[in-house]
């Protein structure tokens, strides 16, 4: 599909992540227990919303890289500038269950930064936080971790399973301070109405609950 316009990422980025999920259930092009992710905090809340496309690879941490990983970071670096902007970093750690090592810190998050990437999400680690935050680089993680290890780009562009989702290079990407959400290309530039529509069905409700006038069997039937 054609990427989105700027003022198409814009609108979702209007939403926040749940208000995203309620309107996409309101399409029925997938069952509610999928399209988002588990375990995975954001680390600056207070950076709001980011919308883009995936930007796929995994990594280790554990074991130092071998002859076959030479290379791989740039091929990373090139996929990125392959993908449409705006970009986000969604990046797999194969060390699990234990994540060891912060592939993440202030070098390549300026190193993203400067390709496009408004932030990342991983189920690996993250750290220099003051720093990166100042660079309003949005880091989505499973945990921070002073040290990086022998972190290091095995494979990129492929599909890697991040929060329990298989992300596909190129997936519109939808996240905040409460989670991770694949947004359906079939859908996407539908989505902000929908957000629109089940906000004011739901404000509705709470207003009636907030009034003076609100009454129990008016709320069991609807009529108010």
């Amino acid at each position: 599909m054609k990427p989105l316009s700027k003022e198409e990422i814009e609108a979702l980025e209007a939403w926040p992540t749940p208000a995203i999920c309620n309107a996409i259930e309101t399409f029925n092009v997938k069952p509610r227990n999928q399209g988002f992710m588990l375990g995975i905090k954001c680390i600056f809340p207070d950076l709001g919303p980011m919308v883009g496309y995936a930007c796929t690879a995994t990594m280790l941490a554990d074991l130092p890289p071998r002859e076959k990983d030479r290379g791989t970071a740039q091929a990373h670096w090139d996929n990125i500038l392959s993908t449409p902007e705006p970009r986000v970093a969604v990046i797999q750690d194969l060390d699990q269950p234990r994540c060891i090592g912060s592939l993440w810190g202030e070098v390549n998050a300026n190193i993203h930064r400067a390709l496009g990437c408004l932030g990342v999400v991983t189920d690996g680690g993250v750290r220099d936080l003051d720093e990166v935050h100042e660079l309003c680089f949005h880091f989505f993680a499973a945990d921070v971790i002073p040290s990086h290890v022998y972190v290091h780009i095995v494979d990129s562009g492929t599909p890697v399973k991040v929060g329990g989702l298989v992300i596909n290079n190129g997936d519109l990407i939808h996240a905040d301070k409460h989670g991770i959400v694949v947004i359906p290309y079939e859908i996407a530039r539908e989505v902000p109405a929908a957000c629109q529509k089940v906000e004011d069905r739901e404000r509705r409700i709470i207003n009636f609950c907030k009034s003076p006038d609100f009454d129990v069997e008016a709320l069991k039937t609807g009529k108010f």
